[in-house]
């Protein structure tokens, strides 16, 4: 059986009428007749009983009348959402992000997709830093990432933050008062970092900072995020540099102040590779240019 011996079963049985359904159904009355007497070979039964004044729904034909509509409506739900996902309005894009920069700018892009598309799906694997999260958008594990920019050639990203560099110390830390701390004021704290494995763009900016401030960083102890390390700051086992939006995150100990260092800042982008066919994933990158409309989108780094 076919979904057209269906579809013309439905419409005959809508209108009582071969010439009516057949107008309908934009095809020639006898084609319509042919097609209906095909589907009742094939289930063995007459679903009309036909006159030369009118027509009727048999027994079996009353039988059908449910189970015909609930398969033109299944069709059709079908036929919706495979021209759904061929114009990316369907589907499920994998976005990694990490840090207090990724919860934000996952909440906005989030809530974009959610008004916008809701048949698209965002998986979320969180604690995927800069690094980490290129590496999969290269090997195609991911489908969006939140890095810092610039990013390496064959990944796109538009920007959509600059994020500042500031200073997280104890509250009773001598630093805690006052105004900026210069890098070179905590040449001899302990350092709180995140680890070397994860591509932290954040680590490797503090790095930089004291290197060109002359000195190499103690890095005390490592926390995985952000408010494991907050926490260890307000513990009092060292300081930490953190981007601005941290200051969203209070904890008991902590005092942020700011960095003075001019260079202390950070570009946060939204990273896909630009092979990914995902046409779900097109659409979430325009919600995402709309969403974050301010900053000029990045350019890639010629470098691999």
């Amino acid at each position: 059986m076919e979904f057209r011996q269906f579809e013309a079963f439905l419409a005959v049985a809508e209108e009582l009428h071969f010439g009516r359904a057949a107008e309908k159904l934009h095809v020639a009355q006898p084609a319509l007749s042919r097609i209906i007497r095909m589907l009742e070979k094939e289930l063995g039964t007459e679903l009309f009983e036909r006159t030369t004044r009118k027509v009727r729904l048999t027994p079996s034909g009353v039988a059908l009348l449910e189970p015909a509509k609930a398969i033109h409506i299944h069709v059709d739900g079908v036929k919706r959402i495979t021209r759904a996902a061929k114009q990316g309005e369907i589907g499920s894009v994998k976005v990694g992000f990490a840090g207090t920069t990724g919860y934000s700018i996952l909440s906005i892009l989030a809530r974009e997709v959610s008004r916008e598309q809701p048949g698209i799906s965002l998986e979320l694997q969180p604690q995927l830093y800069s690094g980490e999260a290129l590496t999969l958008l290269r090997d195609g594990e991911i489908d969006l990432g939140v890095v810092s920019s610039p990013t390496p050639t064959g990944i796109s990203a538009h920007l959509v933050r600059n994020e500042t560099l500031i200073v997280a110390v104890p509250s009773d830390h001598p630093l805690a008062r006052g105004g900026p701390i210069s890098i070179a004021e905590l040449r001899d704290q302990r350092f709180i970092a995140y680890p070397a494995s994860h591509g932290s763009r954040i680590r490797d900016a503090m790095i930089s900072l004291c290197t060109a401030a002359g000195f190499v960083p103690h890095i005390a102890q490592e926390a995985p995020d952000p408010y494991s390390m907050l926490a260890l700051v307000g513990a009092d086992v060292g300081v930490s540099i953190v981007v601005g939006s941290s200051t969203h995150i209070q904890v008991d100990g902590v005092t942020y102040r700011p960095l003075a260092e001019a260079t202390g800042v950070l570009p946060i982008a939204l990273a896909w590779r630009d092979t990914n066919p995902s046409l779900a994933l097109r659409t979430v990158v325009e919600l995402a240019k709309k969403a974050f409309p301010l900053e000029r989108a990045a350019e890639p780094a010629t470098h691999a």
